[in-house]
């Protein structure tokens, strides 16, 4: 494992509990809460359900982070579930969690958040979906929409930012993340305050919950829209060596801040559902959007699409400033890039592997940012790795109880061992079910991460890793 030498710069711990919960909650709460409330109401048929399925997900969430709150106090060490699976199951399982990061995890939620913000910002700013940049490859040439260069420019801004060292990026994430959160709450309790809306929209919805036609798959598709709207808990461990007094503060944000985001989720769909029947929500593309449109006219249109805005930066950022701390703690261990571990010797940032991650995140933005769909795809590539190792990681704290029993453990797992056994039984029964409903892309996941296995091979051959 690696050994800090005090001739090298190591990161610094700057984080505290607010910034580091401006980061684990403006990672979770992205473009989510405004969009796939409609995708939920359609597969469940019911608002009674729709609501279950956010609190089950939020549960199965808060169960997962509790057990990464006694690992991230034990090891708070760069890298998050790269250093407690190498910890548990040796050093190929935390190199297949980077590369799985590397080559589609982080870098393509980078790409997709970014195209998001660019996508909002069409609503200000128009004929961002037209070409405006044709690069001469061949004889027809690559054409670049402005929605791509918005959303590439987006991925260099911050991560320029996050360059200037981690107090920089942790103190425009507060700032971002207490905007969005009051923006959010704002809208529902303006919604609430105007009445215009019915409670019986949720009387209705009890009545017709009993005659809902759903099976299990549309439950597991219901869930699969939670759980990325809550994707996003587990970057607080990847800054793990960057928070002060992490073994109180892991802990502590973890569970007020999972639960904070669960009662903004849960607000803000009272609010939907208030402002809108369930045939309307189920109609809708843009919730809420069509929530502040109805209640306020196109001035709240415009202010909710604002508030998207700025979430969806939040959520870019926290994806940035944590992401680039896997290539680097891999490429420390010597078992990625060594350029990588770099660190710059005035802000002690990893600058070599923020760079490298956001020209990563730009190419799949060149690649598939010209068609929406493609990032549809690009998400479900993704989604099975990282519930799969979200569920090995967690089961991890089982592992490291009994092969590393001596390490101080500043928080014990809550409910242990049920509440990690729990969490990592229903992250593999939603992983079979991934691979029953997107064999294809869930296919090509698996061949993109198996695909790091000779580079691992390489890597270890040619590194300094040791056990």
């Amino acid at each position: 494992m690696h050994s800090p030498n005090s001739d090298v710069p190591e990161l610094k711990r700057a984080l505290g509990w607010a910034s580091g919960g401006a980061l684990m909650a403006g990672s979770v709460i992205g473009t989510a809460i405004f969009l796939v409330p409609s995708t939920i109401a359609r597969e469940v048929d019911s608002v009674g359900w729709t609501f279950f399925v956010w609190v089950f997900g939020g549960l199965l969430s808060l169960a997962g982070a509790l057990s990464y709150a006694e690992l991230g106090a034990a090891f708070p060490e760069a890298g998050g579930e790269y250093a407690f699976l190498r910890r548990a199951y040796g050093p190929i399982w935390g190199f297949l969690f980077g590369w799985q990061q590397v080559v589609i995890g982080k870098t393509g939620s980078i790409a997709t958040i970014s195209t998001g913000f660019a996508i909002f910002l069409g609503f200000f700013v128009g004929g961002l979906q037209q070409e405006a940049l044709r690069l001469p490859l061949g004889e027809v040439g690559w054409g670049i929409t402005g929605l791509q260069l918005v959303a590439m420019s987006a991925v260099a801004l911050f991560t320029a930012i996050n360059c200037f060292g981690v107090g920089t990026g942790g103190t425009v994430q507060s700032v971002l993340t207490a905007l969005k959160v009051a923006a959010i709450v704002a809208l529902a309790v303006l919604v609430f305050a105007t009445g215009k809306g019915s409670w019986s929209n949720f009387q209705s919805a009890t009545a017709s919950s009993s005659e809902a036609g759903w099976g299990l798959g549309a439950f597991a598709a219901a869930l699969a829209a939670v759980l990325w709207a809550y994707d996003g808990w587990n970057n607080l461990t990847m800054v793990g060596s960057e928070i002060r007094d992490p073994e109180r503060t892991i802990p502590k944000v973890f569970l007020l801040g999972l639960l904070g985001v669960m009662a903004v989720y849960l607000l803000a769909n009272l609010a939907y559902f208030y402002a809108l029947p369930l045939d309307a929500v189920k109609g809708s593309e843009r919730v809420a959007q069509d929530v502040a449109l109805i209640v306020f006219g196109d001035w709240g249109s415009a202010a909710i699409t604002a508030a998207a805005v700025v979430s969806t930066l939040a959520a870019l950022n926290g994806s940035i400033l944590s992401g680039a701390r896997v290539s680097y703690a891999m490429a420390r261990d010597g078992l990625f890039f060594s350029p990588l571990a770099r660190l710059n010797p005035v802000h002690r940032t990893p600058v070599n592997a923020l760079v490298i991650q956001a020209l990563f995140a730009c190419f799949l933005i060149l690649l598939f940012g010209q068609d929406r769909a493609g990032f549809d795809r690009l998400f479900n590539y993704a989604i099975f790795g990282l519930w799969a190792f979200y569920g090995i990681t967690a089961f991890a704290v089982i592992v490291l109880r009994r092969k590393s029993p001596d390490v101080p453990r500043p928080y014990h797992t809550a409910g242990y061992p049920w509440v990690p056994m729990v969490f990592t039984s229903v992250a593999g029964l939603f992983c079979i079910s991934m691979i029953f409903r997107n064999p294809g892309e869930t296919g090509i996941g698996l061949a993109f991460l198996l695909l790091g296995i000779p580079f691992y091979l390489y890597w270890r051959a040619n590194g300094q890793d040791e056990e």
